[in-house]
């Protein structure tokens, strides 16, 4: 029978992911680790931390029952929760992490990415060993309802021929004076990029070795850099070429002059094709072509639909009480996480170069 027993946690960082893109009308929800607890019956809040009172203070009239802290070591001293979430800004990830840790929770949930450099990713990664804490990093795609269906739907589609995955947004692809904030889109938003080509990519039959190389992609190459006219230390554009162990050809095109935003991921193979991204999930197979005798076209496959519903977050929590219960692994691994993490910091050093 499965256990019934409700866990405990606490959430350093009451800001937009923490906390407040809960009330976002426009965005599915959950969309907030906060409002993802709640939702869950298997966990109960107990803590809330934030050095910015103010976010603090909207975040406890919230969540009423549960006491807040200005700093992680005044949380830590005075409760022991079950799950820690670190929601904080990308530049603190590294000293937050370590301390959350060495509380030794049962289970830590990382945001994205899970550190700015490869040095501080390995280093919470030898503090996780040391006190044996499990870490789950939130690429959220990983645990969509649309990308596990494209996931399953990419073995129909035959071998896979080539890749494209981009993202298009008015932030910075990368600028050397942002490096200590974080605050250009190679890591903010590209971290959601890599990781989910990689997961699509990936084996689960396999991770074992998966884990022998840093990542899924590699061969890697840049091009079509676009470097900002009045400061050339901003790049605009970018597109980074892999390969990998199911396809040569894979690309993926980050754009930071764009004035929208977007993030899709194409998909072609020798029988069949798959497009997701935001707001869309389409599926395609070969069948005989309508305009041309003895040919075979694609067409959107009717007996698959996009679920109405990614549940991301949802599904992310529930994972979360499913490993505590023992039932599954985790599905998005701190080794995971520095996989990407490692594919960013290279891309980043050849901006550099």
């Amino acid at each position: 029978m499965r256990s019934k027993k409700k866990y405990t946690a606490a959430i350093i960082g009451t800001g937009r992911i923490g906390f407040t893109l809960g009330f976002d009308k426009k965005r599915e929800q959950p969309a907030s680790h906060t409002a993802a607890l709640l939702k869950n019956p298997r966990i109960r809040i107990i803590a809330g931390c934030d050095t910015d009172a103010e976010k603090l203070a909207a975040w406890k009239r919230y969540c009423r029952g549960a006491a807040s802290y200005h700093t992680a070591s005044y949380l830590f001293a005075a409760c022991n929760p079950d799950i820690v979430v670190v929601a904080v800004n990308e530049s603190a990830h590294l000293e937050v992490a370590l301390e959350a840790i060495r509380s030794k929770p049962k289970l830590l949930i990382l945001e994205k990415p899970v550190a700015l450099c490869m040095k501080d990713g390995l280093a919470i990664a030898d503090e996780a060993k040391k006190y044996g804490v499990p870490v789950l990093v939130n690429h959220e795609r990983r645990f969509a309802d649309d990308y596990a269906a494209a996931k399953s739907y990419i073995k129909k589609i035959g071998a896979v021929q080539r890749v494209r995955a981009e993202l298009c947004s008015g932030l910075r692809v990368y600028g050397k004076k942002y490096e200590a904030s974080g605050e250009y889109s190679l890591f903010h938003d590209g971290t959601h990029l890599v990781d989910i080509v990689q997961y699509l990519l990936s084996d689960d039959s396999n991770s074992a070795e998966t884990e022998k190389r840093r990542s899924v992609l590699y061969n890697m190459s840049i091009t079509g850099i676009h470097r900002d006219e009045s400061d050339p230390s901003i790049v605009q554009n970018l597109s980074a070429h892999f390969a990998s162990d199911v396809c040569s050809d894979i690309t993926l095109t980050m754009s930071g002059r764009s004035r929208f935003f977007s993030f899709g991921v194409d998909i072609l193979g020798t029988e069949g094709a798959v497009a997701i991204g935001n707001g869309y999930a389409k599926f395609y197979r070969r069948e005989k072509a309508k305009l041309y005798t003895g040919f075979y076209s694609l067409a959107e496959d009717k007996k698959v639909s996009a679920p109405k519903k990614t549940r991301c977050f949802s599904n992310m929590v529930k994972s979360c009480v499913d490993f505590l219960d023992g039932i599954v692994p985790l599905k998005s691994t701190l080794e995971d996480g520095l996989q990407t993490l490692d594919i960013l910091e290279r891309i980043r050093a050849e901006l550099c170069a």
